[in-house]
């Protein structure tokens, strides 16, 4: 009877979770794009509605979406492009990706109309466990890779994780870590709402182990005006907690993101600053073990030391009671300490970081060589940048609507200025892959926001980072859509 029962309850908790939508959620929020055909074409095979009911009024899905494809063909019309065949692929697959979106937002709609909230609230519970589990187990396997439970210090590998360990710990979506940490993100926030305080700190410890700054940073925001106007005593007590983490976790387990942090603050207000932990020392020949030496350097080795070594004579020579002093024989003094086992010298190689160019990067390089008039920000390094990408990117759209007011209403067009797919389209394996063949650039775009990120990502690996990144949504609705487009946006979704 125990054991039936036992089922039945195993059974009941199975069926309070709606599955259709959580196999949905982790399949379309993969990062590949097949996936998220894959996902859409089997959440329709398991539940066929084609019933969206747009309408001017009251509408059962937002007209975002159906309006921002209306206008990608109205810009496409008037271009001047339609006869380019490389840009009337990259309209369709934008009009693609806007179609998923609506297919995605129906079937999330048909699960909230058809459930219960409860069922809602319990799939959504699986889902984050599910993704906590995922970057736990990622964040242990880099523990037993370097054997340093705190792998955000290891400085060994050739810095491999260091202070890029969080890129690393990408959840169950498999995006970048910053995909990872805004979900959590949402939540902490969710589940502080919800008075779920187990789940509040799981979210923020994961979040804390992507190192996502910008991520930390918005969401302390948000808990200061909970914390300030909307909040109750327990949940005060818990947003402290989480405060406390993210202290230690930037004191103790992570203290360069710390440094990282300070030092970009203070060169975006024009401050004296010094990257010290962006500088390896650079290790002398003589300290470097012969196995990381070639034929030439293990010959120039030989030669210091020799040289040094008659350095050494002459001294003893010119003063023999110096000599006679280090030569005579010291007492022996013991020590009842336990014998420490000499740790790796972190001024080795193994340990400093290797710059070295990746595939992508060579793309990029061999770009601005071949057009150096059409990437003048990368081609020139005329000088350093003092903001940060995303922000120079938004002066670059305000300077381009300034000299092109008539295009302000519209925008420039699906890709040609600021979108995922504008990076995707130029075929150097930018925001995933896309046929090189059919690659295509806009002029608008490759002297903008593309001169922008050529100049970030062929920079110092330091600068790879997603706020040097120049494309955001907000810049695509603008660039590409036009402010009448991103005010609609703005007014519906926030």
């Amino acid at each position: 009877m125990n054991n039936k029962t036992a089922a039945a309850n195993l059974w009941s908790k199975i069926n309070s979770i709606d599955w259709k939508l959580l196999i949905f959620l982790l399949l379309f929020l993969d990062v590949k794009l097949w996936v998220k055909i894959a996902a859409i074409i089997l959440i329709f095979a398991l539940r066929f509605d084609l019933k969206f009911e747009f309408r001017l009024k009251g509408s059962r899905l937002p007209l975002f979406y159906p309006l921002v494809i209306a206008i990608g063909i109205f810009n496409w019309l008037i271009s001047g492009y339609i006869t380019n065949f490389n840009y009337d692929l990259v309209v369709l697959s934008g009009i693609l990706f806007w179609g998923l979106c609506i297919l995605a937002i129906h079937q999330v709609k048909l699960s909230v109309e058809k459930n219960d909230v409860e069922t809602i609230h319990r799939t959504i519970l699986v889902f984050f466990i599910l993704n906590a589990i995922v970057s736990l187990t990622v964040y242990a396997g880099i523990i037993i890779e370097t054997g340093h439970i705190n792998p955000y210090r290891y400085q060994g590998n050739y810095q491999k994780y260091f202070i890029g360990t969080g890129d690393y710990i990408k959840g169950i979506t498999l995006d970048t870590s910053t995909t990872n940490a805004v979900l959590n993100a949402f939540g902490v926030i969710y589940y502080l709402g919800r008075k779920k305080y187990v789940m509040v700190l799981l979210c923020m410890a994961v979040l804390l182990l992507t190192g996502s700054n910008i991520s930390n940073l918005f969401l302390c925001g948000i808990m200061t005006f909970m914390f300030i106007f909307q909040s109750s005593k327990e949940q005060k007590s818990i947003m402290i907690v989480c405060l406390v983490m993210l202290v230690i976790f930037m004191a103790r387990i992570s203290p360069q993101n710390n440094i990282y942090v300070a030092t970009a603050w203070k060169k975006l207000f024009n401050e004296k600053y010094e990257r010290n932990y962006l500088t390896p020392r650079v290790v002398p020949i003589i300290e470097r073990p012969d196995s990381t030496l070639n034929s030439d350097e293990k010959k120039q080795k030989i030669a210091q030391l020799y040289l040094d070594s008659l350095s050494q004579l002459s001294i003893k020579k010119d003063n023999p009671v110096a000599a006679v002093k280090e030569t005579a024989v010291k007492p022996v003094i013991k020590f009842a300490e336990k014998p420490v086992i000499p740790k790796d010298s972190i001024h080795t190689p193994t340990f400093q970081h290797k710059n070295d160019t990746t595939v992508v990067e060579k793309k990029l390089l061999e770009f601005i060589a071949e057009e150096p008039n059409e990437a003048l920000i990368a081609a020139k390094k005329r000088e350093k940048l003092k903001f940060p990408g995303k922000i120079i990117a938004m002066q670059q759209t305000f300077h381009y609507f300034k000299a092109h007011p008539w295009k302000l209403f519209t925008g420039t067009g699906i890709g040609n200025f600021s979108s995922k797919l504008a990076f995707r389209v130029t075929g150097m394996s930018v925001g995933g892959g896309y046929p090189s063949k059919y690659s295509y650039i806009n002029e608008d775009f490759e002297r903008n926001h593309f001169d922008l990120y050529l100049y970030y990502f062929t920079s110092k690996d330091g600068l790879h980072s997603l706020i040097h990144n120049p494309n955001s949504t907000y810049d695509q609705l603008l660039s590409e859509y036009g402010c009448c487009r991103s005010s609609f946006f703005i007014s519906v979704f926030l």
